[in-house]
């Protein structure tokens, strides 16, 4: 089913319409665009401090300065193994005005993790900050790889100027001892020591030329479709284009009067495109944290009057959780924007009648540059569906088995895409394309690698993953729609189903659960699973429930079926 099938047989609830066009623009040219609209309008808000557009604006070329003097040239990899900084969107903008590929590394990396990426993708110039755990293991990654190169920001320098006075002389353990001399491999002579503030202080040579519609700006690690973590390469229009397509979902007045709460990490593809590159194509700002905390994103929320928060499942749950979040003034916010996994029903709805913000589900992937459909903020939206696709993207259902034949009629199919967001391939892994792509209509498709269904009113819903299914005695059962059910239980906080072993029927469901605090103490693991199993079909009853106190999260904080999977089996 194609989207243009769709927009034309249903209403398209976003606000512009699905044919919009788009300017394919590299990332730095969508920067400079905005300085030139409000130089000093803010961009960042960090801990007390405002940055404007013309500060990040101006580092960022002043960084490009010293990557251009330092000898990296265009298409040479730098990576950004930071936590939320200001810093980032200056290593971010100023890497690829130099012409450069970024890298995103999360900053809870492991050695190992780390260096691997870094081989994978041969990032030269690694920019991270002075806080002990990054700066240890940076320094062990450039001992033990090719990279040459470490770039240290100073938190200090980023905060207010009391802020940053008292980290220096009242909080010594949280800043690294760098032994400066260490921190660079004898291939330049440049600048010394390697300190973000000698990257300002280079006159700024003429900028390389950058192509939107052909020069990779991003590479994004992902699991992929399929198999090890592998480089998505995301052009310059790719990212460009998914920023306006998210900032054409906005229906409101003014969005160079938003704020929006920055709480999920620059690194992964969401907040990339749906916090960083959002807010520049609109000219909005952005209220940063360093890392996820239910309580300070409640004080930056009321402090900044945010106006839009986009996040995962797991903060929203993490927020209703936390007791100041009936006394936390959330007037100023219009639309809350859940991502990055299904939302629970019952948080959903609870977190919209504790606050009175309404939620909205979405989807993308890091192959999609980040978003491919959203509900609309204001009037018609589904609850438990991903909404409408985004302005010029189209999907089909393909059957699950062979993606080159269409779903059979009725039936949930495998969800392949098409659109200008859609990435250019894998880094260094051609052999890959034949399994992520596949041609209908003299176009290529990305095959996601989800089960969906979508209605007449052109509203998209996911049923599953093709690799998360169950088969059990012939029958697939979709593990997210067990845990649906196991989520209606007043006692249950969080669920995930996965398949185990079964010598007779192959594989059989098993539920792993945690419990609301308040839980009653009669509530075991036999009398969920005796109220769980009449709910369900008979292919879909679990072999049991398990109680734990936690479940595995991935990095930005949503439920891992694999890593549990894996833990499990």
């Amino acid at each position: 089913m194609h989207a243009d099938m769709n927009v034309s047989n249903a209403p398209y609830h976003h606000p512009t319409p699905w044919d919009a066009r788009f300017e394919s623009l590299t990332l730095p040219q969508m920067l400079e665009r905005t300085v030139r609209h409000g130089p000093d309008a803010p961009f960042l808000h960090f801990l007390g401090r405002t940055f404007s557009y013309r500060e990040i604006f101006s580092d960022a070329r002043r960084f490009a300065a010293g990557l251009i003097a330092s000898g990296i040239e265009k298409g040479d990899r730098v990576g950004l193994f930071l936590p939320n900084v200001p810093i980032y969107a200056s290593a971010y903008y100023g890497a690829m005005m130099a012409g450069a590929i970024v890298v995103n590394f999360s900053p809870l990396y492991t050695v190992d993790e780390l260096a691997w990426q870094v081989e994978d993708s041969g990032t030269r110039l690694l920019v991270t900050v002075d806080v002990p755990e990054l700066a240890d293991t940076a320094t062990k990654v450039l001992d033990q790889s090719a990279l040459q190169t470490l770039v240290f920001g100073r938190l200090s320098d980023m905060l207010p100027w009391h802020k940053g006075l008292a980290l220096k002389t009242l909080g010594r353990s949280k800043i690294a001892a760098i032994n400066w001399s260490d921190t660079i491999k004898p291939w330049n002579t440049i600048l010394e020591p390697w300190d973000w503030q000698d990257w300002m202080d280079g006159k700024a040579p003429a900028l390389p030329d950058l192509e939107a519609d052909t020069d990779v700006a991003l590479l994004q690690y992902t699991g992929g479709t399929t198999g090890k973590p592998k480089g998505a390469m995301l052009g310059h229009c790719q990212l460009s284009i998914n920023a306006q397509q998210v900032a054409a979902i906005n229906p409101y007045d003014n969005p160079r009067d938003d704020v929006m709460m920055g709480a999920l990490p620059f690194f992964h593809v969401f907040a990339n495109t749906a916090l960083l590159n959002h807010a520049v194509a609109s000219g909005a700002s952005i209220a940063m944290v360093p890392r996820f905390d239910a309580g300070q994103v409640l004080k930056t929320m009321a402090k900044y009057k945010t106006t839009g928060f986009p996040g995962v499942p797991t903060m929203f749950q993490a927020l209703l959780d936390h007791p100041n979040i009936t006394r936390t003034d959330m007037s100023s916010l219009k639309v809350c924007i859940s991502g990055g996994a299904p939302m629970p029903a019952p948080v959903h709805s609870k977190f919209e009648d504790v606050t009175g913000v309404r939620v909205v589900e979405g989807y993308g992937l890091t192959e999609s540059s980040g978003v491919v459909s959203v509900n609309p903020y204001e009037g018609t939206r589904k609850k438990g569906t991903i909404g409408q696709l985004v302005a010029r993207t189209e999907i089909m259902l393909v059957d699950k088995e062979d993606p080159t034949k269409p779903a059979p009629g009725g039936e949930p199919g495998e969800l392949i895409i098409h659109g200008p967001q859609i990435m250019k391939g894998y880094w260094n892994r051609p052999e890959t394309d034949a399994e992520v792509f596949v041609e209908h209509d003299g176009k290529k498709w990305l095959r996601t690698g989800d089960v969906a269904v979508v209605d007449s009113a052109g509203f998209l819903s996911i049923v599953d993953r093709i690799k998360d299914m169950i088969a059990v005695g012939g029958f697939k059962v979709f593990p997210s729609q067990v845990e649906d059910v196991v989520l209606e239980h007043d006692a249950v906080k969080e669920a995930l189903v996965i398949g185990v072993p079964d010598d007779y029927r192959g594989e059989v469901p098993r539920a792993y659960v945690t419990l609301n605090p308040d839980a009653d103490s009669s509530v075991t693991e036999d009398s969920l699973a005796d109220w769980l199993n009449p709910k369900l079909g008979k292919h879909e009853r679990v072999d049991s429930v398990v109680i734990r106190e936690e479940l595995p999260k991935t990095l930005i904080g949503k439920l891992d079926r694999k890593a549990l999977r894996a833990e499990v089996l």
